[in-house]
């Protein structure tokens, strides 16, 4: 009899292989980190002699799950923000999060928590995209999970990375440090088209292809990213992908959602592999991705769980009975996903996808010894029918719970068994993970109570303060006013012309001040639209403006790009109420008596309020602004105007007095 580590019996052994090959009762022998054989149970108790039998009891032993997608160091903002749009949800709270929280020891907490429910869940191997993926993969690898860890690449500013040159270090660190590793498989994981320039994705290419390294990427998971990338480029995001080289690499293409059956045959001819994640795209609204088209196609696609901020949960049999059910009602088949075929996405196919199916998804010979097993007995899956031996797929995939795993090895080491985890210790991981919650909840509890606070957390506010100084009149046509600039003693250094979207947000707290969301418009001297621009104006309190003589002085505080659409903003502020203004402007900043103005013809279209002359500057004391009032006088006689009906309310006022 030949010498074995393991040997597994009295087992309903799934073995996952080409021909779905079901031995009951079956065994599976174990030598090291791989397995041996798998067959029938009384041949390979006649053949081996085991250091360790393992009765299985009746169990099902299968190949672990692979979990094709996930942040898992996300499981720290599991609950943060939920039933909000993904933009809302991403931009307005969970990457503000991220900048404040996440270093190494943030990931490391964050993963080993991951583990440990996905352990429970029968998840053997994960493929990760987050930032300091080093200690995710040390993590991972003294949790005893197989990981590929993806480090993320952007165009902006990560928690590890001050620019995408800095991430591509790190990728190249990761993958010197733990090529050879026999659970960790390091890779690059540029993010997504709208967070990444041609030169950062033709970077990824080619230190993937230099390195052999797999490429993890978010790829058409909603429409309007799917949307964006027609109305700038005029081709969908698997051709763009395609055009910097993508498909020339190990790629896992995650979600899909938004992709048509050209697409789908690029991915398939080119190898790459498909992340579905049927409960981040149910709880996002991001659609349903056409994966049984796919797999009638034979591309392989796998299932993830997305991360626990888009989720919640790391429950992988849940995911995978999301799978099938979501695809039946889609397709308009009750055929379509078949449990068996749904299993094989959960295991051989999935493995497939990221590339790894030479190690495992599948018990055969030379394969890595990843299994677990499942109890059927529970009445939850009672009774049992046998007249056909494949019924045993779909008591996994429609009948089984998480919980009903009770073992789970890895490369031929226990991680789990009879439901006890042996490599990490849940009560001092949830200890640590209150003390991060309460940590987070302070600071999104003093971000809520402030605009400005929520403002600068988006990113990209200018941090000064600014005074300006106002006054308008209302004039009957503005050629006159167009030729005095045009006099001497006025030096006009530039000049504009926009058509102007304006949306004031008020707050219940008046002392939060007002947000203004602009798009401008610019236009040619044909009026024709040449660019556009949209930004946010944090503004003073109304109450406290003041006035210098007769002149408005207003605190106009704090300035940001706008790249996110009104929508957003609106959600995200949840501003007590809303104005809209629609207006043409022509705009001169001209020199006056040594002193910079800013001189606006306006036409107010909405609501139709008429044509104002008006005119600013800004300021920063008392006496700056008494003297830049006195010549806001002496311009608007230069200008030809009668100032005797100055009006120092700015347009959002007399809106609500008109």
């Amino acid at each position: 009899m030949k010498p074995t580590d393991t040997l597994f019996k009295n087992a309903i052994v799934l073995t996952m292989d080409p021909d779905y090959t079901i031995y009951e009762p079956g065994a599976v022998a174990v030598l090291d980190d791989k397995i041996v054989e798998v067959g029938p149970e009384e041949k390979l108790l006649q053949k081996y002699q085991p250091s360790e039998v393992v009765d299985c009891g009746g169990k099902v032993l299968m190949p672990g799950f692979v979990n094709t997608h996930t942040h898992v160091p996300m499981t720290l903002l599991r609950g943060l923000a939920d039933d909000l749009r993904l933009d809302v949800w991403l931009m307005g709270y969970t990457m503000p999060v991220e900048r404040e929280f996440v270093s190494p020891e943030f990931v490391y907490l964050g993963t080993k928590i991951a583990c440990a429910e996905l352990i429970r869940t029968g998840v053997t191997t994960f493929n990760d995209m987050y930032y300091f993926e080093d200690s995710v993969a040390e993590a991972a690898a003294e949790a005893g999970m197989r990981a590929v860890v993806g480090e993320t690449v952007m165009k902006f500013p990560t928690p590890d990375a001050s620019s995408f040159e800095e991430a591509l270090d790190l990728c190249r660190a990761l993958i010197d440090k733990w090529k050879d590793h026999p659970l960790i498989v390091p890779a690059i994981a540029p993010h997504a088209v709208y967070t990444c320039t041609p030169d950062v994705l033709t970077a990824c290419v080619k230190l993937a292809q230099e390195t052999d390294s797999i490429v993890h990427f978010h790829v058409s998971e909603t429409a309007d990213e799917v949307q964006n990338m027609r109305n700038e480029h005029g081709i969908p995001v698997v051709p763009y992908i395609r055009r910097y080289g993508m498909l020339d690499t190990k790629l896992v293409a995650a979600h899909c959602v938004h992709i048509d059956q050209g697409e789908i045959r690029s991915l398939m001819h080119a190898g790459a592999g498909i992340a579905h994640n049927p409960s981040s795209n149910l709880k996002l609204a991001s659609g349903f991705a056409p994966v049984a088209k796919m797999m009638e196609m034979g591309t392989n696609v796998g299932i993830g769980t997305d991360g626990t901020g888009s989720n919640n949960d790391l429950d992988y049999i849940e995911e995978i009975r999301l799978a099938s059910m979501i695809a039946k009602p889609t397709a308009e088949d009750p055929t379509a996903l078949p449990a068996k075929q749904v299993l094989a996405m959960a295991t051989i196919i999935g493995a497939k996808s990221i590339h790894l199916s030479h190690l495992i998804g599948s018990l055969e010979p030379g394969k890595r010894a990843d299994m677990i097993t499942i109890d059927l007995s529970p009445i939850h899956n009672q009774p049992r029918f046998n007249r056909d031996p494949e019924s045993v797929y779909s008591q996994i995939v429609y009948a089984s719970k998480s919980t009903d795993v009770t073992d789970v090895m890895v490369n031929g080491k226990w991680l789990m068994q009879d439901r006890q985890l042996l490599t990490l210790n849940e009560e001092d991981l949830i200890a640590q993970a209150k003390v991060v919650a309460n940590e987070i909840d302070q600071f999104l509890r003093g971000r809520e109570k402030s605009v400005y606070s929520k403002l600068i957390a988006i990113g990209g506010a200018a941090e000064e303060e600014s005074f300006e100084i106002q006054a308008k009149v209302p004039i009957e046509d503005r050629s006159a006013i167009i030729d005095a600039l045009n006099a001497q003693g006025i030096k006009v250094l530039r000049k504009r012309h926009y058509h102007e979207y304006d949306t004031y947000f008020a707050f219940e707290d008046g002392t939060q001040g007002r947000l203004r969301y602009r798009e401008d418009e610019f236009l040619n001297a044909k009026g024709e639209i040449q660019s556009v621009r949209s930004r946010l104006t944090l503004l003073g309190e109304s109450e406290k403006e003041a006035s210098v003589g007769d002149v408005l002085l207003s605190r106009t505080r704090y300035f940001a790009p706008a790249n996110h659409s009104l929508r957003f903003y609106t959600e995200y502020f949840k501003p007590s109420s809303a104005v809209a203004v629609e207006k043409d402007r022509l705009r001169y900043l001209i020199e006056f008596e040594g002193t910079e103005f800013f001189v606006n013809l306006d036409t107010l279209i909405k609501p139709q309020l008429g044509k104002f002359l008006e005119i600013k500057s800004r300021t920063w004391s008392r006496e700056d602004a008494e003297q830049k009032s006195a010549l806001i006088h002496d311009l608007f006689r230069k200008l030809g105007v009668d100032d005797s009906g100055l009006v120092t309310e700015d347009y959002l006022e007399m809106i609500n007095t008109y």
